[in-house]
Order: structure tokens, then C-alpha cells, then sequence
């Protein structure tokens, strides 16, 4: 059941989603959406020509594998210019439940990204080392790996940073690298960089004095 939604011509519905937006699709040339600037979850929605009569309809999926139709119709006011799609999702069994479909993403293979970030909250939340001795440190700060799972084809690395020191760290990017094991010193040693899918928990810094856990897949 898609969810009814106006637009007009003179003023921008601003849809807020409940993870960064993966793909729009519009049904007619009669409206216009664009992702806000800053904002991979906001989606900016207005008329492109006055008072069209035919309803047309849209679609969105978000990179959580949510899935949202909407009908859309033109109004001279609309009655809301700020939606929050989160609370479609869980109004309960009725509403939306086209939101509930199981989208598939290639670069994920066999697993929804709904399930994929439910075992990588799991995983955080058991807060299990099964994995020993393998950590760099320097300069106050110690990064360590905690354990490794495998699901369905996908890799799962629970890390951990730690900061000793005073002031805040501030990461940059991670990345992993798979480096053949050196046999001689003859040998040439190729190494190819890899970008984690997705990450649960991953923040742009760690407080000082404290540790910050991140699961990557």
C-alpha cells in the first residue's frame, strides 16, 4: 500500500529517511526529487509543473534495504512539508508493508542489508574476544581486532580503537588490505585494498579516554 503524499509547485517536501538514500524512481516528469546537500537521508520533493491532475508515483529504497512507495498528487498546500519515513516503518502490521519487502544489494550477495546490520548489531552488543594478540599501538593509540565471523559469504571484523590520551581522535578513512605472506625476500609482495560494505557503530572520532568498537562487513 503506497503512502499518499502532496506536493506543490511553490514550496519543497522534505522526506526523511531512516538511512542514507540508495535509489529514487520517479513516475512522472511532473515532479522533481533530489537528495539534500549534506544529507544522504533527506529527499527534497516538489512539483515541476503547477497543478498537474494525474496522480504519478514514486519509489525509494535506502541503503538499510528499506523500500518506500509513495502516490504522489498535487495540492496548492500541502497538508505536511516534513515527513519522518521511520515512523511508517514501525506504525505496525497494515501500514506500509511494502516497506517490509527484502531488498537485495550485488555487492552484499545472498544477504539483505536489514539482516547484514542485524548480526553486525549482534555482534557489538555480545561484545565477544575471540581473536588475541593481534592490535598496533602508538602514540596513546591502540587499534585491535576482537573477533572474526563468517556468514553467508560475508567476512564480519568487530575492532576496537582505543585512546590513552587526552584529546580527541579524529579517523580519516579504514580500509583493509589483503597482503601475500612473504616466503622470501625475493619474492614480490602484492596487496589489494578493500572497502568495507558497511559498518555498524562507525563514528568520525574517539573521545578521549575511551575505547570505540565498530563491526565492518
Amino acid at each position: 500500500i503506497p503512502y499518499g503524499l502532496e506536493v506543490t509547485f511553490d514550496k519543497t517536501t522534505h522526506l526523511i529517511f531512516p538511512a542514507p538514500i540508495r535509489y529514487v524512481d520517479l513516475g512522472s516528469a511532473n515532479i522533481v526529487a533530489a537528495k539534500a546537500e549534506s544529507a544522504e537521508n533527506v529527499l527534497r520533493v516538489k512539483a515541476s509543473v503547477k497543478d498537474f491532475e494525474t496522480e504519478t508515483n514514486m519509489s525509494v529504497i535506502c541503503t538499510d534495504g528499506s523500500f518506500f512507495a509513495f502516490n504522489v498528487k498535487y495540492a496548492k498546500e500541502p497538508e505536511k512539508l516534513s515527513l519522518e519515513m521511520v515512523d511508517f516503518l514501525h506504525a505496525g502490521e497494515g501500514n506500509l508493508p511494502s516497506n517490509k519487502a527484502d531488498i537485495y544489494f550485488k555487492e552484499l550477495g545472498n544477504e539483505t542489508p536489514t539482516l547484514v546490520r542485524l548480526l553486525m548489531s549482534t555482534i557489538h552488543k555480545q561484545d565477544k574476544r575471540l581473536v588475541k594478540h593481534i592490535s598496533a599501538k602508538q602514540f596513546g593509540m591502540q587499534f585491535g581486532l576482537k573477533a572474526i565471523y563468517a556468514h553467508n559469504g560475508l567476512l564480519y571484523f568487530h575492532t576496537s580503537i582505543r585512546n590513552k590520551t587526552n584529546m580527541r581522535y579524529q579517523i580519516d578513512y579504514v580500509t583493509f588490505k589483503v597482503v601475500d605472506k612473504a616466503v622470501t625476500t625475493q619474492t614480490a609482495i602484492q596487496e589489494t585494498i578493500l572497502q568495507p560494505l558497511r559498518a555498524y557503530n562507525d563514528l568520525a572520532v574517539v573521545a578521549p579516554k575511551s575505547e570505540l568498537r565498530t563491526i565492518y562487513a
